[in-house]
């Protein structure tokens, strides 16, 4: 049995439509779909998400909203029109959207959670009426009555435990279950979202819930790539990948989806295949719980900017019972998490996402100064963080070897290095300006 989760763009016109019920209709395994709301169509279109966030904004501001309301409207019966689908479907969607904006409450951020969850809602209703129309038994499950139940925290909400017990008898639908991401129910019965990209954790969930044998995620591109295929045009495609890996590579800059989204489906074991809705017939990239180590010792190398480093420098550091437990203490006090903390006998260093110290990094450093009484403190602004990913590297001599000499042939000075107690990952950090210039270098070297 298989979940199969369709994004924004594979569902976002009447053509990307019929290519999905194609693809499902291929696959008898293909027993739930999870879909998003209709994404662009082009570079210059808008998602219909955020068309809906424009028209709830209109209707809390106390603004005329018919342009707005129509906006959504439209996108809904050009798919309906392209389908060849009943006409009733556009009125429908109408009548659904004058429904919300007419039972909003006192609740700005659960009146909004009603109005972006209306992309997905409508959207799975409309495709379930485009697999009837040519025969296939298939019925629209509305989240909250099949037992999806949300914490109530609108617009970041989180999956309740019961909601898996619940969710577990969609196994036992005979007709194509045609889910809406996104959204569930709280206990009290209000609607309420995970945060944004929440179809994937959608998919993730109902996968775990029905045990199913893979939860296939269709995107738009082939595969994952070893590297940005717009900086490394030779990138190979990655064909099997462990959790691990994809954690590491997502978390600096992989963007096929959220890491944290697919963690229901991580938890439970469940093997996750990347396909490319334009291309269903190519293979993907499976991520798997563990997998055979083949001769490539690097999966994939990624990057991400917008980092801090802030440098505590305190002779006999290492005497000191507890400096490191209070270091980042002070962090936590203010809010703010951190990312690696390489350190030295009489140095320690946090690096963290830069926009975490904003109106934060006066009082931060005035905490460290005056408790931890260090003979010097600075931050480092403007770093990069690159991650050279592998199950393979922990059987591998001379891995951060080649790494460091296609740096320094670069020209690219590394300020930092960290290699996971896992061993199947190496951070470097260098300058945001030489972020390209060291992808490349490592692209080079592992890839060729």
């Amino acid at each position: 049995m298989k979940v199969v989760k369709f994004g924004g763009s594979s569902v976002a016109s009447g053509e990307q439509i019929s290519k999905v019920v194609d693809i499902v209709r291929a696959d008898s395994d293909r027993r739930i779909v999870v879909v998003s709301a209709p994404g662009k169509r082009n570079a210059s279109d808008t998602k219909v998400t955020d068309l809906l966030i424009a028209l709830g904004t209109h209707v809390l501001r106390g603004e005329d909203y018919g342009d707005a309301l129509d906006a959504v409207v439209n996108r809904y019966v050009e798919i309906q029109v392209a389908m060849a689908l009943p006409e009733r479907l556009g009125a429908e969607v109408r009548k659904d959207l004058e429904d919300r904006i007419a039972a909003r409450g006192d609740h700005d951020a659960q009146f909004m959670d009603t109005m972006k969850a209306a992309g997905e809602d409508n959207n799975a209703k409309v495709i379930a009426e485009a697999f009837r129309a040519i025969g296939t038994d298939a019925e629209y499950v509305d989240p909250g009555e099949a037992g999806m139940l949300l914490s109530d925290e609108f617009g970041n909400a989180e999956v309740l435990p019961e909601s898996y017990e619940r969710l577990a008898q969609l196994r036992k639908r005979d007709a194509v279950v045609v889910f809406p991401g996104f959204f569930g129910r709280t206990r009290s019965g209000e609607l309420a979202t995970f945060p944004r990209g929440g179809s994937d954790i959608t998919g993730a969930i109902l996968s775990a819930a029905v045990k199913a044998d893979v939860y296939e995620n269709f995107t738009d591109v082939d595969s994952v790539y070893a590297m940005d295929p717009r900086l490394i045009d030779r990138a190979p495609a990655i064909e099997r990948m462990t959790y691990r890996e994809m954690r590491e590579l997502a978390y600096a800059g992989f963007g096929v989806f959220h890491d944290e989204a697919i963690v229901p489906a991580v938890h439970a074991q469940i093997p996750i295949c990347i396909k490319n809705t334009n291309r269903p017939e190519a293979p993907g990239t499976l991520v798997v719980p563990e997998r055979e180590v083949d001769g490539a010792k690097v999966a994939g190398i990624s990057s991400a900017a917008g980092f801090s480093s802030i440098y505590v420098d305190k002779y006999m550091m290492n005497r000191e019972v507890g400096f490191g437990r209070r270091l980042l203490q002070i962090l936590a006090d203010e809010g703010i998490s951190y990312e690696h903390t390489p350190s030295g006998i009489d140095n320690m260093s946090v690096i963290l996402h830069s926009q975490q110290l904003d109106g934060k990094e006066a009082a931060v450093l005035e905490r460290i100064q005056r408790e931890l009484e260090p003979d010097s403190i600075s931050v480092e602004d403007g770093l990069a963080l690159l991650m050279v990913v592998g199950e393979g590297m922990r059987y591998a001599v001379g891995m951060a070897s080649q790494a460091t000499q296609a740096l320094a042939d670069a020209e690219v000075n590394i300020e930092m290095i960290n290699q996971g107690a896992s061993e199947i990952s190496m951070m470097f950090a260098v300058k945001g300006a030489d972020r390209e210039r060291a992808l490349k270098a490592l692209g080079e070297v592992f890839f060729g």
